[in-house]
C-alpha cells in the first residue's frame, strides 16, 4: 500500500526540498546592501503620486464586483457550449433563461446609475 503513495512523497519531499533550499540559499548568498532606490515604492516605473492611504471612492468597488460578478457568470457559458449539442433544446432553454436573468440584472444597475463613472 505505501507503494503506491511512494512517488507522491518523494515528490512532495523534493518539492519541499528545493522551495526551502531555495530560500535559505538566496538569503545565505544573495547581497544585503539595501539602497533608497531598493526601498522606494514601484509604481508603474514613475514616481507615486500622493499617498497609499488615500481613501477610494465607494463607486470603484462598485464597479470591481459587477465585473467579477458578470465576469464568473459569462464563465458558465462555456461549459454550456461543450455540451450544447448533447443538451438538446432543454439546455436551450435554460440558458435562455439565464441570460435573460443575467439581461435584467444588467438593466437594473444600469438604470440606478452603477455604471456611471464621475
Amino acid at each position: 500500500m505505501l507503494g503506491t503513495y511512494l512517488p507522491i512523497i518523494v515528490l512532495l519531499g523534493v518539492a519541499i526540498a528545493f522551495g526551502l533550499g531555495s530560500v535559505v540559499l538566496s538569503s545565505l548568498i544573495g547581497e544585503k546592501k539595501v539602497t533608497p532606490v531598493k526601498v522606494a515604492p514601484y509604481e508603474c516605473g514613475i514616481d507615486p503620486v500622493g499617498t497609499a492611504r488615500e481613501r477610494f471612492s465607494i463607486k470603484f468597488y462598485l464597479i470591481a464586483m459587477l465585473f467579477i460578478l458578470f465576469d464568473i457568470e459569462a464563465v458558465f457559458l462555456y461549459p454550456w457550449a461543450i455540451l450544447y449539442k448533447k443538451l438538446g433544446l432543454f439546455g436551450l432553454v435554460e440558458m435562455g433563461l439565464f441570460i435573460i436573468i443575467l439581461f435584467v440584472g444588467y438593466i437594473y444597475v444600469w438604470k440606478k446609475g452603477a455604471l456611471e463613472w464621475e
